[in-house]
Protein backbone atom coordinates (compact mmCIF):
# COMPACT_ATOMS: atom_id res chain seq x y z
CA UNK A 1 0.00 0.00 0.00
CA UNK A 2 1.68 3.19 -0.99
CA UNK A 3 2.01 5.71 1.06
CA UNK A 4 2.25 9.81 1.17
CA UNK A 5 6.13 11.47 0.30
CA UNK A 6 5.98 13.13 4.04
CA UNK A 7 7.28 10.16 6.81
CA UNK A 8 7.26 7.23 4.08
CA UNK A 9 8.44 4.09 5.11
CA UNK A 10 11.84 3.02 3.65
CA UNK A 11 11.95 -1.59 4.50
CA UNK A 12 11.88 -1.27 8.39
CA UNK A 13 14.27 0.84 10.01
CA UNK A 14 11.84 3.57 9.45
CA UNK A 15 10.46 6.18 11.79
CA UNK A 16 7.55 9.07 11.96
CA UNK A 17 9.12 11.98 11.54
CA UNK A 18 7.58 15.39 11.93
CA UNK A 19 9.23 18.72 12.06
CA UNK A 20 8.65 22.11 12.67
CA UNK A 21 10.38 23.29 9.76
CA UNK A 22 7.75 21.25 7.80
CA UNK A 23 4.57 22.44 9.15
CA UNK A 24 6.24 25.57 8.55
CA UNK A 25 5.80 26.82 12.52
CA UNK A 26 7.90 29.26 14.43
CA UNK A 27 11.28 27.94 16.12
CA UNK A 28 11.05 25.85 19.04
CA UNK A 29 10.20 27.96 21.97
CA UNK A 30 9.88 25.48 25.07
CA UNK A 31 10.23 26.84 28.73
CA UNK A 32 14.02 26.34 30.26
CA UNK A 33 14.72 24.01 33.31
CA UNK A 34 17.36 24.15 35.42
CA UNK A 35 20.55 22.96 33.87
CA UNK A 36 22.27 19.95 34.77
CA UNK A 37 24.75 20.72 37.77
CA UNK A 38 27.73 18.75 36.70
CA UNK A 39 28.17 15.96 33.59
CA UNK A 40 28.34 13.11 36.58
CA UNK A 41 26.72 9.93 36.33
CA UNK A 42 24.32 9.52 39.65
CA UNK A 43 21.26 10.27 41.30
CA UNK A 44 19.92 12.15 44.15
CA UNK A 45 16.36 12.51 45.66
CA UNK A 46 14.89 16.35 45.73
CA UNK A 47 12.16 14.97 48.53
CA UNK A 48 9.32 13.91 45.64
CA UNK A 49 11.50 12.65 42.93
CA UNK A 50 14.60 10.46 42.22
CA UNK A 51 16.48 13.04 40.02
CA UNK A 52 19.12 10.48 37.67
CA UNK A 53 21.87 12.52 35.80
CA UNK A 54 22.95 10.64 33.10
CA UNK A 55 26.56 11.87 32.84
CA UNK A 56 25.64 13.46 29.40
CA UNK A 57 22.92 15.77 28.55
CA UNK A 58 20.55 14.06 30.28
CA UNK A 59 18.40 14.53 33.50
CA UNK A 60 15.51 12.73 33.91
CA UNK A 61 13.07 12.71 37.49
CA UNK A 62 10.48 9.89 38.60
CA UNK A 63 7.79 10.66 41.27
CA UNK A 64 8.61 8.61 44.59
CA UNK A 65 4.88 8.70 44.82
CA UNK A 66 3.38 6.94 41.81
CA UNK A 67 6.27 6.34 39.15
CA UNK A 68 5.75 8.81 37.19
CA UNK A 69 8.00 10.36 35.03
CA UNK A 70 7.71 13.68 35.72
CA UNK A 71 10.97 15.45 34.30
CA UNK A 72 12.92 15.10 31.35
CA UNK A 73 15.73 17.80 30.64
CA UNK A 74 17.87 17.36 27.68
CA UNK A 75 20.47 20.21 27.16
CA UNK A 76 18.59 22.43 29.56
CA UNK A 77 15.48 22.32 28.16
CA UNK A 78 12.20 20.52 29.84
CA UNK A 79 10.77 18.50 27.37
CA UNK A 80 8.09 15.81 29.88
CA UNK A 81 4.53 17.07 30.29
CA UNK A 82 1.45 18.63 29.08
CA UNK A 83 -2.49 19.94 30.42
CA UNK A 84 -0.52 19.76 33.47
CA UNK A 85 -0.07 15.59 33.07
CA UNK A 86 3.06 13.77 33.59
CA UNK A 87 4.76 10.57 31.43
CA UNK A 88 2.80 7.25 33.13
CA UNK A 89 1.50 4.18 32.51
CA UNK A 90 -1.96 4.10 31.69
CA UNK A 91 -3.11 7.27 32.46
CA UNK A 92 -0.92 7.04 35.79
CA UNK A 93 -0.97 4.51 38.68
CA UNK A 94 -2.04 5.02 42.16
CA UNK A 95 0.18 5.51 45.36
CA UNK A 96 3.13 2.88 44.31
CA UNK A 97 6.18 1.71 45.66
CA UNK A 98 8.75 3.12 44.17
CA UNK A 99 12.56 2.50 44.70
CA UNK A 100 16.15 3.42 42.94
CA UNK A 101 19.41 1.23 42.73
CA UNK A 102 23.01 2.45 41.31
CA UNK A 103 25.02 -1.34 39.87
CA UNK A 104 27.70 0.35 38.65
CA UNK A 105 27.35 1.70 35.71
CA UNK A 106 23.32 1.30 35.86
CA UNK A 107 20.75 2.91 37.91
CA UNK A 108 17.41 1.32 37.91
CA UNK A 109 14.27 2.54 39.60
CA UNK A 110 11.55 0.08 40.41
CA UNK A 111 7.92 0.96 40.16
CA UNK A 112 5.15 -1.47 42.35
CA UNK A 113 1.78 -0.91 41.87
CA UNK A 114 -0.39 -3.96 43.51
CA UNK A 115 0.55 -7.19 40.74
CA UNK A 116 2.30 -4.81 38.32
CA UNK A 117 5.89 -3.94 38.19
CA UNK A 118 7.46 -1.00 36.14
CA UNK A 119 11.48 -0.36 35.24
CA UNK A 120 13.00 2.53 34.53
CA UNK A 121 16.59 2.51 34.06
CA UNK A 122 19.61 4.75 33.00
CA UNK A 123 23.16 4.18 31.85
CA UNK A 124 26.29 6.13 32.36
CA UNK A 125 26.89 8.49 29.04
CA UNK A 126 23.36 7.81 27.79
CA UNK A 127 21.14 10.09 26.88
CA UNK A 128 18.76 6.83 26.64
CA UNK A 129 15.95 5.87 29.43
CA UNK A 130 15.25 2.11 29.20
CA UNK A 131 11.40 1.04 30.54
CA UNK A 132 10.26 -2.23 31.16
CA UNK A 133 6.90 -3.24 32.32
CA UNK A 134 5.58 -6.32 33.58
CA UNK A 135 1.93 -6.54 33.59
CA UNK A 136 0.94 -9.79 35.30
CA UNK A 137 -3.45 -9.32 35.14
CA UNK A 138 -5.97 -7.14 34.47
CA UNK A 139 -6.04 -5.30 36.89
CA UNK A 140 -4.45 -2.39 35.39
CA UNK A 141 -6.58 -2.16 32.12
CA UNK A 142 -3.87 -1.58 28.72
CA UNK A 143 -0.47 -1.85 28.82
CA UNK A 144 0.34 1.38 27.33
CA UNK A 145 2.95 4.28 28.35
CA UNK A 146 3.10 7.35 27.15
CA UNK A 147 5.34 10.22 26.95
CA UNK A 148 3.80 13.23 27.30
CA UNK A 149 5.73 16.40 25.89
CA UNK A 150 5.38 20.31 26.06
CA UNK A 151 3.24 21.77 23.65
CA UNK A 152 5.47 24.00 21.03
CA UNK A 153 8.30 21.93 20.74
CA UNK A 154 7.28 19.63 17.67
CA UNK A 155 4.43 20.78 16.20
CA UNK A 156 3.09 19.56 12.97
CA UNK A 157 0.73 18.50 10.25
CA UNK A 158 1.16 15.19 10.19
CA UNK A 159 -2.03 12.97 9.41
CA UNK A 160 -1.79 11.83 13.36
CA UNK A 161 -1.96 15.25 14.41
CA UNK A 162 -4.65 17.37 14.99
CA UNK A 163 -3.11 20.60 15.30
CA UNK A 164 -4.70 22.49 12.52
CA UNK A 165 -7.97 20.59 12.91
CA UNK A 166 -10.42 22.04 14.93
CA UNK A 167 -13.90 20.08 13.70
CA UNK A 168 -14.77 16.94 15.72
CA UNK A 169 -16.25 14.61 12.92
CA UNK A 170 -16.04 11.12 14.31
CA UNK A 171 -16.16 10.27 18.45
CA UNK A 172 -13.10 12.14 20.50
CA UNK A 173 -10.58 11.36 18.26
CA UNK A 174 -11.16 12.12 14.26
CA UNK A 175 -10.73 15.47 12.83
CA UNK A 176 -11.21 17.78 9.79
CA UNK A 177 -9.54 20.51 8.57
CA UNK A 178 -10.69 23.32 6.50
CA UNK A 179 -9.56 22.16 3.46
CA UNK A 180 -11.33 18.84 3.84
CA UNK A 181 -8.49 16.77 4.90
CA UNK A 182 -8.86 14.68 8.25
CA UNK A 183 -6.81 13.94 11.04
CA UNK A 184 -6.85 11.46 14.20
CA UNK A 185 -3.95 10.07 16.60
CA UNK A 186 -4.89 6.55 15.19
CA UNK A 187 -3.62 7.49 11.67
CA UNK A 188 0.03 5.99 11.82
CA UNK A 189 -0.22 4.54 8.78
CA UNK A 190 2.42 1.85 9.99
CA UNK A 191 1.92 -1.33 10.89
CA UNK A 192 4.50 -2.67 14.15
CA UNK A 193 6.79 -4.69 11.22
CA UNK A 194 7.29 -1.52 9.54
CA UNK A 195 9.01 0.74 12.18
CA UNK A 196 11.58 0.63 15.15
CA UNK A 197 11.27 4.10 16.55
CA UNK A 198 8.75 6.62 16.68
CA UNK A 199 8.91 10.36 17.50
CA UNK A 200 10.07 14.03 16.11
CA UNK A 201 13.11 15.99 15.37
CA UNK A 202 13.39 19.87 15.16
CA UNK A 203 15.72 22.44 15.58
CA UNK A 204 18.58 20.19 16.20
CA UNK A 205 17.17 17.71 19.10
CA UNK A 206 15.39 14.11 17.97
CA UNK A 207 13.17 12.78 20.88
CA UNK A 208 11.94 9.55 19.85
CA UNK A 209 10.43 5.90 21.25
CA UNK A 210 12.05 3.21 20.50
CA UNK A 211 9.73 0.57 20.60
CA UNK A 212 10.25 -3.71 22.03
CA UNK A 213 10.37 -6.41 20.30
CA UNK A 214 6.47 -6.73 21.36
CA UNK A 215 6.84 -10.23 22.55
CA UNK A 216 4.17 -9.85 25.19
CA UNK A 217 2.21 -7.58 23.25
CA UNK A 218 -1.20 -8.55 21.03
CA UNK A 219 -2.19 -8.63 17.02
CA UNK A 220 1.04 -9.63 15.12
CA UNK A 221 3.18 -8.05 13.14
CA UNK A 222 0.40 -6.04 10.99
CA UNK A 223 -1.44 -4.98 13.60
CA UNK A 224 -2.20 -0.84 14.26
CA UNK A 225 -1.97 0.77 16.92
CA UNK A 226 -1.60 4.76 18.00
CA UNK A 227 1.77 5.76 17.91
CA UNK A 228 1.84 9.36 18.25
CA UNK A 229 -0.26 12.48 18.86
CA UNK A 230 0.85 16.04 18.69
CA UNK A 231 -1.79 19.16 19.07
CA UNK A 232 -1.28 22.70 20.15
CA UNK A 233 -1.42 21.19 23.82
CA UNK A 234 1.39 18.91 23.07
CA UNK A 235 2.05 15.73 22.12
CA UNK A 236 1.99 11.63 22.90
CA UNK A 237 4.70 9.07 22.15
CA UNK A 238 3.14 5.47 22.68
CA UNK A 239 4.58 2.08 23.63
CA UNK A 240 0.98 0.44 23.10
CA UNK A 241 1.42 -3.60 24.00
CA UNK A 242 -2.39 -4.36 24.15
CA UNK A 243 -4.65 -1.39 22.83
CA UNK A 244 -8.69 -2.02 22.44
CA UNK A 245 -8.91 -0.39 19.10
CA UNK A 246 -9.61 -3.32 16.37
CA UNK A 247 -8.22 -6.02 18.80
CA UNK A 248 -7.22 -9.44 16.97
CA UNK A 249 -5.88 -11.53 20.39
CA UNK A 250 -6.40 -12.03 23.67
CA UNK A 251 -3.93 -9.79 25.72
CA UNK A 252 -0.54 -11.37 26.62
CA UNK A 253 1.24 -11.15 30.38
CA UNK A 254 4.49 -10.90 31.45
CA UNK A 255 7.73 -8.59 31.05
CA UNK A 256 7.77 -6.45 27.93
CA UNK A 257 10.63 -4.20 27.12
CA UNK A 258 13.19 -2.61 26.80
CA UNK A 259 11.15 -0.35 25.09
CA UNK A 260 13.45 2.89 25.34
CA UNK A 261 13.00 7.37 25.35
CA UNK A 262 16.08 8.24 23.47
CA UNK A 263 17.13 11.78 22.43
CA UNK A 264 19.56 12.61 19.59
CA UNK A 265 21.21 15.89 18.31
CA UNK A 266 18.36 15.45 15.54
CA UNK A 267 19.43 12.35 13.64
CA UNK A 268 17.62 9.46 14.01
CA UNK A 269 18.31 6.86 17.71
CA UNK A 270 20.73 4.67 17.17
CA UNK A 271 20.09 1.37 15.44
CA UNK A 272 22.08 -0.60 18.56
CA UNK A 273 19.00 0.48 20.01
CA UNK A 274 16.41 -1.23 17.48
CA UNK A 275 14.70 -4.18 18.90
CA UNK A 276 16.73 -7.30 17.71
CA UNK A 277 19.04 -5.83 17.76
CA UNK A 278 19.49 -4.48 21.09
CA UNK A 279 22.01 -6.08 23.95
CA UNK A 280 20.38 -6.07 27.49
CA UNK A 281 23.05 -8.20 29.40
CA UNK A 282 24.08 -5.33 31.50
CA UNK A 283 20.31 -5.91 32.93
CA UNK A 284 20.85 -9.58 33.57
CA UNK A 285 21.58 -9.38 36.81
CA UNK A 286 19.31 -6.36 37.70
CA UNK A 287 16.34 -8.48 39.16
CA UNK A 288 13.70 -6.92 37.01
CA UNK A 289 10.58 -9.25 37.37
CA UNK A 290 10.42 -11.76 34.74
CA UNK A 291 13.10 -10.67 33.07
CA UNK A 292 14.94 -13.80 30.75
CA UNK A 293 18.18 -13.37 30.05
CA UNK A 294 19.46 -14.57 26.21
CA UNK A 295 21.02 -17.68 27.55
CA UNK A 296 16.93 -18.73 28.77
CA UNK A 297 15.83 -18.29 25.06
CA UNK A 298 16.08 -20.30 22.14
CA UNK A 299 15.82 -19.86 18.14
CA UNK A 300 14.20 -20.69 15.17
CA UNK A 301 15.44 -21.39 11.95
CA UNK A 302 13.87 -22.99 8.63
CA UNK A 303 16.21 -24.09 5.36
CA UNK A 304 13.59 -22.51 2.50
CA UNK A 305 9.88 -21.87 1.74
CA UNK A 306 8.34 -23.49 -1.65
CA UNK A 307 5.09 -22.59 -2.76
CA UNK A 308 5.89 -19.27 -2.61
CA UNK A 309 4.52 -16.38 -5.08
CA UNK A 310 8.02 -14.36 -5.96
CA UNK A 311 5.23 -11.30 -6.48
CA UNK A 312 4.89 -10.54 -2.57
CA UNK A 313 7.13 -10.57 0.75
CA UNK A 314 6.86 -13.53 3.33
CA UNK A 315 6.38 -13.15 6.87
CA UNK A 316 6.89 -16.25 9.60
CA UNK A 317 5.06 -15.76 12.52
CA UNK A 318 5.67 -17.36 16.24
CA UNK A 319 2.53 -17.07 18.44
CA UNK A 320 1.39 -18.87 21.55
CA UNK A 321 -0.62 -17.30 24.09
CA UNK A 322 2.53 -16.04 26.50
CA UNK A 323 4.05 -14.48 23.41
CA UNK A 324 4.84 -13.76 20.01
CA UNK A 325 7.54 -13.24 17.28
CA UNK A 326 8.13 -12.64 13.50
CA UNK A 327 10.71 -12.08 11.11
CA UNK A 328 11.07 -12.21 7.08
CA UNK A 329 11.29 -15.08 4.88
CA UNK A 330 14.59 -14.25 2.78
CA UNK A 331 13.02 -13.79 -1.06
CA UNK A 332 15.69 -15.86 -2.92
CA UNK A 333 14.65 -19.46 -0.95
CA UNK A 334 12.48 -18.29 1.88
CA UNK A 335 14.83 -19.07 4.52
CA UNK A 336 14.20 -17.51 8.14
CA UNK A 337 15.85 -17.39 11.10
CA UNK A 338 13.50 -16.31 14.74
CA UNK A 339 15.79 -15.53 17.94
CA UNK A 340 15.46 -14.44 21.02
CA UNK A 341 12.37 -16.98 21.32
CA UNK A 342 10.99 -17.80 24.90
CA UNK A 343 10.78 -21.36 25.63
CA UNK A 344 7.40 -22.96 24.76
CA UNK A 345 5.03 -24.58 21.60
CA UNK A 346 3.79 -22.30 19.33
CA UNK A 347 1.87 -22.17 16.42
CA UNK A 348 4.47 -21.09 12.98
CA UNK A 349 2.33 -19.26 10.65
CA UNK A 350 3.46 -18.61 7.46
CA UNK A 351 2.15 -15.43 5.71
CA UNK A 352 1.92 -14.27 2.02
CA UNK A 353 2.20 -10.49 2.33
CA UNK A 354 -0.51 -10.26 5.15
CA UNK A 355 -2.84 -13.59 4.45
CA UNK A 356 -1.70 -16.66 6.58
CA UNK A 357 -1.14 -19.79 3.76
CA UNK A 358 0.36 -21.71 6.25
CA UNK A 359 0.46 -23.42 9.49
CA UNK A 360 2.50 -25.98 11.59
CA UNK A 361 3.71 -26.49 15.36
CA UNK A 362 7.32 -25.90 16.66
CA UNK A 363 8.74 -26.08 20.21
CA UNK A 364 11.42 -23.99 21.56
CA UNK A 365 13.96 -24.84 24.20
CA UNK A 366 16.26 -22.52 26.35
CA UNK A 367 19.87 -22.26 24.60
CA UNK A 368 19.02 -24.53 21.32
CA UNK A 369 17.85 -23.54 17.51
CA UNK A 370 14.78 -25.54 16.18
CA UNK A 371 16.04 -26.15 12.43
CA UNK A 372 13.04 -26.80 10.00
CA UNK A 373 13.19 -28.61 7.07
CA UNK A 374 11.52 -26.80 3.61
CA UNK A 375 8.23 -25.71 4.60
CA UNK A 376 5.78 -26.51 1.62
CA UNK A 377 3.13 -24.43 0.77
CA UNK A 378 0.29 -26.85 -0.26
CA UNK A 379 -1.20 -25.11 -3.66
CA UNK A 380 -4.52 -24.98 -2.11
CA UNK A 381 -3.71 -23.24 0.93
CA UNK A 382 -3.28 -19.78 -1.40
CA UNK A 383 -6.57 -19.01 -2.86
CA UNK A 384 -4.82 -17.00 -5.31
CA UNK A 385 -3.68 -20.37 -7.12
CA UNK A 386 -7.40 -21.23 -8.16
CA UNK A 387 -8.71 -21.11 -11.50
CA UNK A 388 -10.59 -18.14 -12.12
CA UNK A 389 -13.15 -17.11 -14.81
CA UNK A 390 -12.28 -13.87 -13.27
CA UNK A 391 -10.39 -11.98 -10.46
CA UNK A 392 -10.54 -8.23 -8.67
CA UNK A 393 -7.30 -8.11 -7.39
CA UNK A 394 -4.87 -10.31 -5.82
CA UNK A 395 -5.60 -12.42 -2.57
CA UNK A 396 -2.98 -11.13 -0.08
CA UNK A 397 -4.68 -10.36 3.22
CA UNK A 398 -4.97 -6.76 2.52
CA UNK A 399 -7.03 -4.45 0.39
CA UNK A 400 -3.72 -2.63 -1.40
CA UNK A 401 -4.88 -2.23 -5.07
CA UNK A 402 -8.76 -1.35 -4.50
CA UNK A 403 -10.02 2.95 -4.80
CA UNK A 404 -8.84 4.46 -1.72
CA UNK A 405 -6.96 1.67 -0.08
CA UNK A 406 -4.06 3.80 0.02
CA UNK A 407 -5.46 6.51 2.08
CA UNK A 408 -7.26 4.78 4.39
CA UNK A 409 -4.28 4.05 6.49
CA UNK A 410 -3.90 7.55 7.69
CA UNK A 411 -7.23 9.60 6.73
CA UNK A 412 -11.08 8.83 7.45
CA UNK A 413 -13.49 7.76 4.80
CA UNK A 414 -14.78 11.15 4.49
CA UNK A 415 -11.72 12.43 3.65
CA UNK A 416 -11.54 15.30 0.58
CA UNK A 417 -8.93 13.14 -0.92
CA UNK A 418 -10.93 10.30 -0.69
CA UNK A 419 -12.23 9.18 -4.42
CA UNK A 420 -16.00 8.56 -4.59
CA UNK A 421 -17.17 5.20 -2.52
CA UNK A 422 -19.98 4.69 -5.56
CA UNK A 423 -19.38 3.28 -9.16
CA UNK A 424 -19.91 0.01 -10.50
CA UNK A 425 -17.11 -2.55 -12.22
CA UNK A 426 -16.56 -3.90 -15.29
CA UNK A 427 -14.87 -7.05 -15.96
CA UNK A 428 -12.84 -6.54 -18.80
CA UNK A 429 -12.30 -2.99 -18.82
CA UNK A 430 -8.67 -2.52 -17.00
CA UNK A 431 -9.79 -0.88 -14.00
CA UNK A 432 -11.62 -3.48 -12.01
CA UNK A 433 -9.23 -3.47 -9.00
CA UNK A 434 -8.79 0.30 -9.12
CA UNK A 435 -12.77 1.05 -9.79
CA UNK A 436 -13.84 -1.40 -6.90
CA UNK A 437 -13.90 0.26 -3.51
CA UNK A 438 -11.62 -1.13 -0.37
CA UNK A 439 -14.63 -0.61 2.15
CA UNK A 440 -17.78 -1.60 1.77
CA UNK A 441 -20.66 0.10 3.93
CA UNK A 442 -24.52 -0.97 4.33
CA UNK A 443 -25.16 2.99 4.73
CA UNK A 444 -22.27 4.29 1.90
CA UNK A 445 -22.16 2.09 -1.02
CA UNK A 446 -24.22 -1.23 -0.52
CA UNK A 447 -25.45 -2.18 -3.96
CA UNK A 448 -22.42 -1.89 -5.89
CA UNK A 449 -22.54 -3.56 -9.18
CA UNK A 450 -20.40 -5.62 -11.24
CA UNK A 451 -20.89 -6.42 -14.95
CA UNK A 452 -19.43 -9.99 -16.19
CA UNK A 453 -19.60 -12.00 -19.54
CA UNK A 454 -19.32 -15.97 -19.89
CA UNK A 455 -19.35 -18.04 -22.62
CA UNK A 456 -22.04 -20.24 -23.43
CA UNK A 457 -19.98 -22.88 -22.17
CA UNK A 458 -19.80 -21.04 -19.06
CA UNK A 459 -22.79 -19.61 -18.49
CA UNK A 460 -24.30 -23.53 -18.58
CA UNK A 461 -22.33 -24.20 -15.67
CA UNK A 462 -22.86 -23.68 -11.92
CA UNK A 463 -19.83 -21.58 -9.80
CA UNK A 464 -18.17 -21.10 -6.67
CA UNK A 465 -18.47 -17.02 -5.89
CA UNK A 466 -15.81 -15.81 -3.80
CA UNK A 467 -15.00 -12.92 -1.62
CA UNK A 468 -12.40 -12.40 0.73
CA UNK A 469 -12.69 -10.06 3.92
CA UNK A 470 -9.74 -8.67 6.03
CA UNK A 471 -11.94 -7.12 8.96
CA UNK A 472 -15.76 -6.33 9.50
CA UNK A 473 -17.71 -3.45 11.39
CA UNK A 474 -20.85 -4.26 13.22
CA UNK A 475 -21.04 -7.59 11.82
CA UNK A 476 -21.25 -6.40 8.54
CA UNK A 477 -20.88 -9.09 5.56
CA UNK A 478 -21.71 -9.11 1.82
CA UNK A 479 -24.97 -10.84 0.94
CA UNK A 480 -24.93 -11.10 -3.27
CA UNK A 481 -27.17 -11.19 -5.81
CA UNK A 482 -26.94 -12.32 -9.19
CA UNK A 483 -29.16 -10.83 -12.51
CA UNK A 484 -31.86 -9.82 -10.03
CA UNK A 485 -33.12 -13.69 -10.38
CA UNK A 486 -30.58 -15.76 -7.53
CA UNK A 487 -29.87 -14.32 -4.04
CA UNK A 488 -27.45 -15.69 -1.58
CA UNK A 489 -28.68 -16.73 1.84
CA UNK A 490 -27.36 -13.96 4.10
CA UNK A 491 -24.25 -15.61 5.58
CA UNK A 492 -23.23 -15.90 9.25
CA UNK A 493 -20.84 -13.25 10.57
CA UNK A 494 -16.82 -14.26 11.38
CA UNK A 495 -15.11 -13.48 14.26
CA UNK A 496 -14.00 -10.28 13.86
CA UNK A 497 -12.87 -7.36 16.82
CA UNK A 498 -16.22 -5.33 18.00
CA UNK A 499 -14.36 -2.00 17.79
CA UNK A 500 -14.05 0.49 15.33
CA UNK A 501 -11.44 0.02 12.50
CA UNK A 502 -12.64 0.86 8.77
CA UNK A 503 -12.74 4.76 10.27
CA UNK A 504 -9.65 4.67 12.46
CA UNK A 505 -6.75 3.38 9.91
CA UNK A 506 -6.85 0.18 10.32
CA UNK A 507 -8.34 -2.87 8.17
CA UNK A 508 -6.59 -5.41 10.13
CA UNK A 509 -8.84 -8.29 11.63
CA UNK A 510 -9.50 -11.76 10.81
CA UNK A 511 -9.23 -12.85 7.54
CA UNK A 512 -12.26 -14.53 6.09
CA UNK A 513 -13.59 -16.07 2.46
CA UNK A 514 -17.47 -15.88 1.82
CA UNK A 515 -18.43 -18.97 -0.69
CA UNK A 516 -21.47 -18.70 -2.62
CA UNK A 517 -22.65 -21.49 -4.86
CA UNK A 518 -24.18 -19.76 -7.93
CA UNK A 519 -26.54 -22.38 -9.98
CA UNK A 520 -26.16 -22.41 -13.61
CA UNK A 521 -29.96 -21.31 -14.34
CA UNK A 522 -28.68 -18.13 -12.97
CA UNK A 523 -26.48 -16.92 -15.46
CA UNK A 524 -27.84 -15.03 -18.73
CA UNK A 525 -27.21 -17.53 -21.31
CA UNK A 526 -27.14 -14.27 -24.60
CA UNK A 527 -23.54 -14.48 -24.25
CA UNK A 528 -23.59 -10.78 -25.76
CA UNK A 529 -25.16 -9.71 -22.19
CA UNK A 530 -23.68 -8.83 -19.33
CA UNK A 531 -24.19 -10.82 -16.28
CA UNK A 532 -24.79 -8.53 -12.89
CA UNK A 533 -23.51 -9.10 -9.55
CA UNK A 534 -24.55 -7.31 -6.92
CA UNK A 535 -23.05 -7.15 -3.26
CA UNK A 536 -25.10 -5.82 -0.91
CA UNK A 537 -23.85 -5.54 2.90
CA UNK A 538 -26.50 -7.11 4.91
CA UNK A 539 -26.16 -6.62 9.18
CA UNK A 540 -28.32 -5.80 12.18
CA UNK A 541 -26.14 -3.61 13.65
CA UNK A 542 -24.14 -0.30 13.36
CA UNK A 543 -24.34 3.37 12.83
CA UNK A 544 -25.12 5.14 9.46
CA UNK A 545 -22.93 6.56 7.35
CA UNK A 546 -19.28 5.01 7.63
CA UNK A 547 -19.92 3.86 10.82
CA UNK A 548 -22.58 1.64 9.78
CA UNK A 549 -22.17 -1.60 8.95
CA UNK A 550 -18.93 -2.23 6.88
CA UNK A 551 -16.78 -4.37 5.38
CA UNK A 552 -12.85 -4.46 4.40
CA UNK A 553 -12.01 -6.39 1.36
CA UNK A 554 -9.29 -8.27 -0.21
CA UNK A 555 -10.22 -9.92 -3.31
CA UNK A 556 -12.87 -11.35 -5.59
CA UNK A 557 -13.36 -14.32 -7.75
CA UNK A 558 -15.68 -16.32 -9.78
CA UNK A 559 -14.19 -20.07 -10.04
CA UNK A 560 -13.89 -22.13 -13.30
Amino acid sequence: MSEPTANRPVGRRTFVLGTAAAAGTAALAGPLAQAASAASFGYTDDGSNYVVDTGASLVFKVSKTNGDLTSLVYKGTEYQGYGGKNSHIESGLGTSTVTIRQSGSTILISVAYGTLRHYYAARSGENNVYLWTNRADTSVASTRFILRVKAGLFLNDEPDSYTYAPTTIEASDVFAKSDGQTRSKHYSKLRVVDYDYVGWSANGVGLWIVRSNHEKASGGPFYRSLLRHQSADGGGLYEILHYAQNQTEDERFGLQGPYVIALTDGGAPSSSLFPGTLTTSWADSLGISGYVGSGGRGRVAGVGITGRNSAYPYTVGLANSAAQYWGSARSSDGYFSLAGVLPGTYTLTVFKSELAVHTTSVTVTAGGTTTLNSIAIPSSNDPGNASAIWRINDWTGTPSGFKNADLMTYAHPSDVRAAAWTGNVVIGSGTETSAFPCYLWKDVNSGLLVYFKLTAAQAAASHTLRIGVTTAYANGRPQVVVNDTWTSAIPSPPTQPSTRSLTNGSYRGNNHTFTYSVPASAWRTDTSQYNVLKINVVSGSGSTAYLSAGTSIDALDLLI
